[in-house]
């Protein structure tokens, strides 16, 4: 947030001089919350134990210890343990029936004031309605969001009127050598198919 604000006023012609009590929040020695530790999930934690960060992980099934011990990640088997505990809360889930609206206006009053929510899994995980009052009422800090519903939202959208949530349009994997990495994981799987091969990235296994 403090970086795209920053920028606006880096560049704005009407900037005179720089305020020296303007201030962002240390990311460093913060608690992240991580709900889904799947594969994704677990290298966000692995990139943020480099930052110091106390992680905790909410997940379906609680990951090896020798897993948890490589990252210092440290298990809630209530998602709401980890919501109240949380200094950043990453939403990193698959969107199925159990996850739509996850996160709602009972999880989101049950964060900090000063907390953030970081969605990078799919927009109807959080129900956008009460995200948009948490926001309003500073029941919680800030979003960052790189996932919306629908996407992109209707120009008039009020998620876009908020001066405390950034939204990204679904970028989480646009780079080149990700695009190309997908694409040759794609032919792999096809040809494994065609050949009567396992298949490398099955989705479901039997």
């Amino acid at each position: 947030l403090y970086l795209h604000s920053g920028c606006q006023i880096a560049v704005s012609p009407d900037t005179k001089h720089f305020a020296v009590d303007w201030l962002g929040v240390e990311v460093t020695r913060a608690t992240l919350g991580i709900i889904g530790m799947g594969s994704i999930g677990y290298k966000v934690a692995q990139r943020a134990r480099a930052f110091n960060m106390r992680i905790l992980y909410h997940n379906r099934n609680r990951r090896r210890k020798e897993e948890e011990e490589a990252v210092g990640a440290h298990y809630c088997e209530k998602m709401e343990d980890l919501l109240q505990q949380s200094d950043f809360v990453m939403l990193v889930v698959n969107l199925t029936p159990e996850t739509h609206k996850l996160i709602g206006k009972k999880e989101l009053g049950l964060m900090k004031p000063t907390a953030t929510l970081i969605n990078i899994s799919r927009g109807a995980v959080v129900d956008q309605d009460a995200l948009i009052e948490a926001l309003q009422n500073k029941v919680i800090r800030a979003a960052a969001l790189d996932v919306t519903h629908p996407e992109p939202l209707p120009r008039g959208h009020p998620l876009l009127k908020l001066n405390n949530v950034i939204i990204t349009p679904h970028i989480g994997t646009a780079t080149v050598q990700a695009i190309h990495m997908m694409a040759e994981e794609a032919i792999a799987n096809m040809l494994a198919v065609l050949n009567g091969q396992p298949i490398p990235s099955e989705v479901f296994p039997k």
